[in-house]
C-alpha cells in the first residue's frame, strides 16, 4: 500500500448540497479536490459529470467561477438540465410519482423503469436513482437501465429531494449541461480552466453487470490524455483504486509526465454493497500545466497539507 494523503476537511463543505444518491460520487474526496484548483479557476469541466460532486463543490465555494458538466448519457443531462433551469417544477413532479408508488411501490418501480427507457424523461430517472439498490446505477448490454428497486425503502422523500434540488440549482446557476463525449469537454477546457475526469473504473465497464453506460478503453483513454498534455490543458483525473485487499486498474502511463498522488478516499462504496467495511485510497493524477500553475510538487504538497506524498512523473 502505497503512503497515502489524508487531506484536512474544508468547512464550507460541511453543509455543500448534493441533487441525488450516486454511487461513486466524488463528495468525499472533494476536500482535496478543491485544494487543488488554482487560485485564478475561472472554469471547472466535469466531462464525466454524473452526480457532479466535484463542479458542486468548486463552485459552493468559489473554487470556480463557472462549471460546464457533460457525459454522453444524454438523459442523465436531461436531468441536470432540469435542476438546473427548473427545481421546483422537477421537485413537483418527484413529488406526484412518489406518492403515485405508495399503493404498489414493486410494481410502481418496474413501470417507471420501463417507461424511463422509453421516454428517457428526468423525473423517471431521478425517481429511480432514489429507489434504486444503493444508488448503484446498472444497464443492460442495450443501453437500458436494468437496476433493481431498494424494498426496503421508498426512496427520499419529497421534501428532501426538493431542499436537495433547489439548493443545487442555487449553487450551480449559470451552470452549462451538455450532452457530449468527454474529449470535446476536456480539450475545449479554457487556459485557465480546470477538467476534472472520473472515467469510469477499469474492469466494471465490461463486466456482466454493466455499472456504467459506455465502457472506456485505456488505450483510448490515455492517447486523448496525452493529446491534453501535449496542448497545456490543466486537468486531473481519478483513475485507479487501491482497497484494503484489491486492486481496480493499472496506473496510467508514466510516459503522459503525470504528477500521482494517492488520496484516503473513505469507505469502499463496493464494499458497502457486499456488507464489508473496506477502505479505500484512490489515484489522482495532475497534468504538467496543472501543477506548475500551483507552484511545482511543493506546492501542490502544501495545498493538501500533507506530507509530500507525491510520485513527480513530470521530470
Amino acid at each position: 500500500m502505497p503512503t497515502v494523503i489524508r487531506s484536512e476537511r474544508i468547512p464550507a463543505l460541511a453543509d455543500v448540497p448534493h441533487p441525488f444518491p450516486y454511487q461513486g460520487s466524488k463528495r468525499g474526496l472533494a476536500h482535496a479536490i478543491v485544494r487543488l484548483l488554482p487560485d485564478d479557476t475561472t472554469a471547472l469541466v466535469e466531462p464525466f459529470a454524473g452526480s457532479a460532486a466535484i463542479s458542486i463543490a468548486a463552485r459552493h465555494t468559489g473554487a470556480a467561477l463557472s462549471a460546464t458538466l457533460s457525459d454522453v448519457n444524454a438523459p442523465l443531462m436531461a436531468l441536470w438540465s432540469r435542476i438546473l433551469d427548473d427545481p421546483a417544477g422537477l421537485a413537483d413532479e418527484y413529488e406526484q410519482i412518489w406518492h403515485e408508488q405508495l399503493a404498489d411501490p414493486r410494481g410502481y418501480y418496474e413501470l417507471a423503469r420501463r417507461d424511463f427507457n422509453a421516454s428517457g424523461a428526468p423525473q423517471l430517472l431521478l425517481y429511480l436513482l432514489n429507489r434504486c439498490v444503493k444508488a448503484a446505477v446498472r444497464y443492460s448490454k442495450n443501453g437500458e437501465f436494468n437496476q433493481s428497486a431498494d424494498h426496503r425503502r421508498l426512496g427520499a422523500r419529497p421534501a428532501t429531494v426538493r431542499q436537495r434540488l433547489i439548493s443545487t440549482s442555487l449553487a450551480m446557476k449559470g451552470s452549462t449541461v451538455l450532452a457530449r463525449d468527454y474529449p470535446d469537454g476536456l480539450l475545449a477546457t479554457p487556459p485557465a480552466g480546470v477538467c476534472y475526469l472520473d472515467p469510469p473504473y477499469q474492469g466494471v465497464t465490461n463486466a456482466a453487470d454493466h455499472r456504467y453506460l459506455r465502457g472506456l478503453p485505456r488505450p483510448e483513454f490515455e492517447a486523448v490524455l496525452a493529446d491534453a498534455v501535449h496542448r497545456g490543458v490543466s486537468f486531473i483525473v481519478s483513475y485507479d483504486v487501491v482497497t484494503d485487499d484489491n486492486k481496480y486498474g493499472e496506473q496510467l502511463s508514466a510516459e503522459l509526465g503525470l504528477t500521482h498522488l494517492h488520496l484516503h478516499a473513505g469507505r469502499s462504496a463496493q464494499g458497502t454493497l457486499s456488507g464489508e467495511r473496506i477502505d479505500t485510497v484512490e489515484s489522482l493524477y495532475l497534468s504538467p500545466a496543472l501543477v506548475d500553475r500551483l507552484g511545482g510538487v511543493g506546492g501542490v504538497s502544501t495545498r493538501l497539507a500533507s506530507l509530500p506524498a507525491v510520485d513527480n512523473r513530470s521530470v
